[in-house]
């Protein structure tokens, strides 16, 4: 590999303003070899059409070795770990397929969009409940966590009162930021593991409702789709289907309470409300990287040589803060039209739940303001921090207070 360039992917630099780091490394090429936290030497992508590209040709750039091993499961990691991360979205064809084809029909447009009253009826109720504890308070953990979780549990059929071991699993690995932490988690996944485990039992035996049920389905057809696929299949939905819209959520949000003629201008004419999340999605950027892939042969990506065998990971929002993708990028423009962004990947692996997290994004901001209209932040911008975990830009707490 070349000579790797250092970059801190965790600083509270970057995570405060992606665009100055985004912009460095983009002056050093289209893709820059460095190091990154948990997964090593990996190349990184800066350019919209360098990431587009790592992510749709699956020929040259895969997610696993020629023999099966992940891009992004380093060899120390216990084997649970592997187990739980051998789902599709790790997976090249024809596996992939297989197993997408088994869930895309609980995500068909229609059905997800037919959730759309619930869902709003789901944000007021919390809205609602914002301050029931106090005020201020932690719009993440208050509101932006419990609203795509409640939702994901129902799509999956999980019951309401197993709902707190889901916040207590997803703040858990909100700490995953090194190999530390994995150990730290281990005890959680296992646990994790075995309630889904019983979960699926519990539906084979007595059947029910959801996308569980539509999984057991599946298998008693004779579906083609193993015991320990199922498990991490319905660990992927609920972790994917939650975390990553919670970022976006409280994302949105700050970016709003941060300058109020943008929350006033929303309030005006909700119709406008898709179009804000759109560039919320490229601007807020909650998911930064795509998983790593292998490099099937040598190949010329935008002008920079990777060799077989090399890893490359598509830096989403690098591709999102690109100038030769969207005009002005570093500005938040929620009128902007096109807006071409990669915050739901692209190729064989473009998000399943597209829909859902768009939906649930729009309900989620005008639940809040609508309940709430003179929301603020209890404390200065500055005072905000980011987690430190690696490729997921996530808020640590975000205290807000009711006035009038």
């Amino acid at each position: 590999m070349a000579q790797h360039v250092d970059f801190d992917f965790t600083s509270e630099a970057f995570f405060r303003d992606p665009q100055a780091g985004v912009a460095q490394l983009r002056s050093i090429g289209s893709a820059v070899a460095t190091r990154f936290p948990i997964i090593g030497r990996v190349w990184v992508t800066t350019t919209f059409e360098a990431a587009a590209r790592v992510l749709k040709d699956s020929t040259v750039f895969t997610l696993r070795k020629e023999g099966g091993a992940l891009g992004g499961v380093p060899w120390w990691m216990p084997r649970l770990i592997g187990t739980l991360a051998n789902n599709m979205l790790t997976m090249d064809e024809p596996d992939h397929t297989r197993l997408r084809n088994i869930v895309d029909e609980a995500f068909r447009r229609r059905a997800v969009l037919d959730m759309e009253p619930h869902i709003r009826a789901i944000a007021d109720r919390l809205a609602d409940e914002l301050f029931a504890d106090g005020n201020p308070a932690d719009l993440v953990q208050r509101y932006a966590r419990m609203l795509p979780l409640a939702v994901i549990c129902e799509l999956l059929g999980l019951p309401p009162a197993d709902r707190p071991k889901f916040m207590a699993w997803a703040n858990s690995m909100a700490h995953l930021t090194n190999a530390l932490g994995f150990l730290w988690l281990i005890g959680g996944l296992i646990k994790m593991r075995r309630y889904l485990k019983e979960r699926l039992r519990l539906t084979r035996e007595q059947g029910g409702e959801g996308l569980i049920a539509e999984l057991v389905r599946v298998e008693k057809e004779g579906g083609r789709i193993t015991p320990d696929e199922m498990v991490s299949m319905v660990f992927l939905l609920l972790g994917a289907g939650s975390e990553t819209t919670t970022h976006l959520v409280s994302g949105s949000v700050f970016e709003l309470l941060k300058d109020p003629a943008r929350r006033d201008w929303l309030m005006a004419d909700w119709s406008r409300a898709g179009l804000a999340v759109e560039e919320f999605l490229r601007f807020v950027s909650p998911v930064q990287f795509s998983k790593p892939r292998y490099v099937r042969h040598d190949v010329d990506l935008e002008g920079v040589k990777l060799k077989k065998g090399d890893r490359v990971m598509a830096m989403i929002v690098a591709a999102n803060l690109d100038p030769q993708a969207n005009e002005c990028p570093e500005r938040l423009d929620l009128e902007r039209r096109p807006n071409r962004h990669l915050a739901f990947g692209t190729g064989i692996h473009f998000c399943l739940g597209h829909q859902l997290a768009r939906i649930e994004g729009t309900c989620a901001l005008q639940a809040l303001f609508t309940r709430w209209p003179r929301l603020k932040l209890a404390v200065e911008p500055s005072q905000i921090h980011w987690r430190k975990r690696p490729g997921i830009r996530m808020i640590a707490e975000l205290p807000v207070v009711a006035t009038g």
